[in-house]
């Protein structure tokens, strides 16, 4: 797939007849001083000169377009100095389309299409077909004439042919492409791997690589993803990313190279921001090359997983700079994270109040209600609650809620699910609900592990630890890996493997010392571990957090699902009744 870009000189016949010597030596000069340079400074490739004509070669239907503007409004500056009879003036046609390399030529439908194009086009003037102008309309702006499907020479289907509207309105102040608005939710564009093994097997295996990152990333509700015919018009190309990220409208990009070192292989990639350059994630992956199949997958499932934390960090950061007071919902949302993850009271009321004004402006703004119904149904386990039935009805509320805007995001499925097995026992609907999510998006650190609480409040522990151990694999610097912590060190106690519990409750809370669920379950298996002075540590450090603690209303109203061994570990570790 290439953009062709075809022109030739209008009426030249006529001016070679007029003065031969006059009309090749400013037609010596166009090429020298507009054509060419413009096709250069475009990343194309002249590969064709017939007589008064050419043909280039671009990696998008942007740059091609761009360069026929330059080309267009140049040459028309040059034949401002001449009368109607002596101008010389260009025709110019564009199309992508496949196109087949002989040597250093191309042939097929993308060439010939272009060239039909270009014999139809006003003097001065670009026609481009409807491929051309399906990439450009939303990128640069110009207006298009709709010609309608034409039949063209030698060319089996009509074509749907749009002219640049005014044959000489060419201007500079349209030559670059305008920068697309970013969307309101994180935006990335994949790019084609290089392969850097010189061997050609290797770039259907890189081609194929992006292609599913891509598709993996895209069952992510939360990232806008741009399809892969954009982001395939860069291949082969050395791209500056500013552009790509103006060009495409994208915050971020993944990039990266493919190496074959003997039987093994390479791939390396790196998430990019288009705003400032800077890296935000790298990381290689160095593979023996049995089965390339695969290989494809876990690479896939790897980068895909440590995509979207990442970039929710970055979009964090993002929001914590100084900002207009003109913030949208996504503005709102960002910032009520942080004071989220603090797990303080005084965090989770700000965080609250952050959703509340980002659902006043967007009130189907799912991702700000699911953080809600989280809260909602955390606080009553921090000892923070004023209500406790009255949270856990909010916490079901709104992950309703969140279900009636979308119900088939994985996120909110999942999420709801966990809810439901905590909070109604209602088990089949709630197993019903994590199992689809996890069907939905097998790349969903958050799927799992929502999916792992589920059945470990169902007491299916070999099931649990799946699914936790999965969302650990896919996300091991996920924001709440202390949430997913905690549910392996649960389901251990469950198991009687109390070392490995107490281990994981350690980790838990190394990432979040105010998680109240990770101090119980550290204290109840130091308790029995046998470890009374570090059992009575920690469950001096839970009452520090809640004070109000008591075993019995925790089984009555939380811990019903912990199981008896849970809670006569909390007894032994000295909690009060």
């Amino acid at each position: 797939m290439a953009a062709i870009l075809a022109a030739d000189v209008a009426g030249y016949s006529r001016l070679v007849s007029a003065d031969e010597t006059d009309a090749l030596a400013r037609l010596a000069t166009l090429r020298r001083d507009i054509i060419e340079p413009n096709i250069a400074g475009y990343s194309g490739r002249l590969f064709k000169i017939m007589g008064d004509g050419f043909l280039a070669e671009f990696s998008s239907a942007v740059q091609a377009f761009s360069c026929a503007l330059a080309i267009q409004a140049e040459t028309d500056a040059v034949a401002s100095d001449f009368d109607e009879t002596k101008k010389m003036q260009l025709r110019i046609g564009i199309h992508v389309g496949d196109v087949m390399v002989e040597g250093e030529d191309l042939m097929g439908d993308g060439v010939n299409i272009a060239a039909r194009l270009e014999s139809i086009a006003a003097v001065g003037g670009i026609s481009i077909s409807r491929a051309v102008h399906d990439q450009v309309r939303d990128r640069i702006k110009v207006e298009f004439d709709d010609k309608g499907e034409v039949t063209l020479k030698n060319i089996a289907r009509p074509v749907q042919v749009f002219a640049l509207a005014g044959a000489n309105s060419a201007a500079p102040v349209n030559m670059t492409p305008a920068a697309l608005a970013l969307p309101d939710k994180p935006s990335i564009a994949v790019l084609p791997f290089q392969n850097m093994s010189g061997d050609p097997e290797q770039e259907y295996f890189a081609d194929g690589i992006v292609e599913d990152i891509i598709t993996a990333l895209s069952r992510f509700k939360s990232l806008f993803v741009i399809a892969r015919n954009s982001s395939f018009t860069y291949k082969g190309e050395a791209v500056d990313i500013k552009r790509v990220g103006r060009e495409l409208g994208v915050r971020y990009v993944l990039e990266g190279s493919i190496r074959k070192i003997g039987a093994r292989i390479r791939v390396t990639g790196q998430l990019v921001d288009t705003s400032t350059g800077g890296h935000i994630w790298a990381d290689k992956f160095d593979r023996e090359l049995d089965d390339i199949f695969v290989l494809q997958d876990e690479i896939t499932e790897k980068v895909a997983a440590v995509i979207e934390p990442n970039i929710t960090r970055a979009e964090i950061d993002r929001a914590a700079r100084p900002r207009p007071d003109n913030l949208t919902a996504y503005d709102y949302y960002l910032r009520a994270l942080p004071r989220y993850y603090s797990m303080t009271e005084e965090g989770f009321t700000e965080a609250l109040q952050l959703c509340s004004r980002a659902l006043e402006i967007d009130p189907r703004y799912s991702a700000a209600v699911r953080l809600a119904a989280d809260m909602h149904g955390l606080r009553p386990a921090q000892g923070w609650s004023k209500d406790v039935r009255l949270d856990y009805a909010d916490a079901m509320r709104f992950g309703r809620r969140a279900l009636e805007i979308d119900d088939a995001d994985p996120d909110t499925l999942a999420m709801f699910g966990r809810g439901t097995a905590a909070f109604t026992n209602d088990y089949d609907t709630a197993k019903e609900m994590v199992d689809r999510a996890v069907e939905l998006n097998p790349n969903s650190a958050r799927a799992w592990s929502e999916r792992g609480w589920t059945y470990r409040y169902m007491k299916k522990a070999d099931e649990a630890f799946i699914s936790f151990e999965r969302a650990i694999r896919l996300s091991p610097v996920d924001p709440k890996l202390y949430d997913t912590l905690t549910g392996v060190a649960s389901t251990l106690i469950m198991l009687s493997r109390d070392d490995e519990a107490a281990a994981r409750a350690r980790r838990a809370l190394a990432l979040n010392p105010r998680f109240t669920s990770a101090h119980r379950c550290l204290a109840a298996a130091l308790a029995y571990l046998g470890r009374g002075a570090e059992a009575k540590e920690a469950a001096t450090a839970l009452l520090e957090i809640e004070p109000s603690f008591r075993i019995n209303a925790w089984a009555n109203y939380g811990g019903q699902w912990q199981g008896q061994r849970f809670l006569d570990g909390l007894r032994l570790a000295g909690l009060p009744e």
